[in-house]
């Protein structure tokens, strides 16, 4: 079986340098690449083609969620390339959203554990999406602090859904199959399952039960009737 492929980037050596050896040390990972900035990053993600990329959030020039963002924009049709993870010494809520918005796949903060960041990496490589406890107890104090109603209040993760990945979870939500929803929305089939494995990563949900009372809960359903 093929290692899993990071690069790290982050502005301060002693933070790239502590995130490579415990990668280096985790069975099956394999670190291809360490920069201290989001240009030079860019590079050699295009020369290795990781599978994992860890970025810090400040730089000198382009800061790490523009990176985030770029290197998301680069993957193909069918959601293939570098998925990203993060890193920072303290979040608050203005970073935590701008990351989620970039399309991050996982969330690391400074004081993690080897075993944290090697789940991390691991987890975000097989297609999943991993928060440090801090980023999701945000999220989890978000939803509890407000009382939602359908169509009246949006979750920090549905606002990072673009308006095609709305539109798909809602009519999925309606409880359409792929090929309806394919048909109605003028696209190819594939084109939706790529939506749709984006959407679980996203929203962090497992299967097509769970997108379905998602789009209720959040009121996308009830919008597009």
């Amino acid at each position: 079986m093929n290692p899993i492929t990071v690069l790290i980037c982050d502005e301060f050596s002693i933070i790239r340098n502590g995130l490579q050896t415990f990668l280096e040390a985790s069975q099956g990972i394999e670190v291809v690449g360490v920069s201290d900035s989001a240009m030079s990053a860019l590079m050699l993600i295009r020369q290795h083609r990781p599978d994992v990329v860890i970025s810090g959030l400040k730089y000198r020039g382009m800061s790490g969620v523009e990176l985030i963002r770029r290197v998301v924009a680069e993957k193909d049709a069918s959601g293939a390339g570098a998925r990203c993870i993060a890193f920072s010494m303290d979040w608050d809520d203005d970073a935590i959203s701008e990351v989620l918005r970039a399309g991050v796949d996982g969330v690391l903060i400074g004081d993690s554990k080897r075993e944290e960041v090697e789940y991390a990496v691991r987890t975000v490589a097989a297609g999943g999406t991993a928060l440090c406890s801090e980023v999701a107890g945000r999220l989890i104090d978000w939803f509890r602090s407000r009382d939602l109603h359908p169509g009246t209040d949006e979750s920090p993760a549905i606002s990072t859904l673009t308006a095609r990945e709305r539109e798909v979870l809602s009519l999925v939500g309606q409880g359409m199959a792929i090929e309806e929803v394919a048909e109605e929305l003028s696209i190819r089939v594939s084109t939706i399952r790529t939506h749709l494995h984006r959407l679980r990563n996203k929203l962090c949900l497992r299967d097509r039960a769970q997108l379905v009372s998602y789009a209720y809960r959040s009121g996308l359903v009830k919008q597009s009737a």
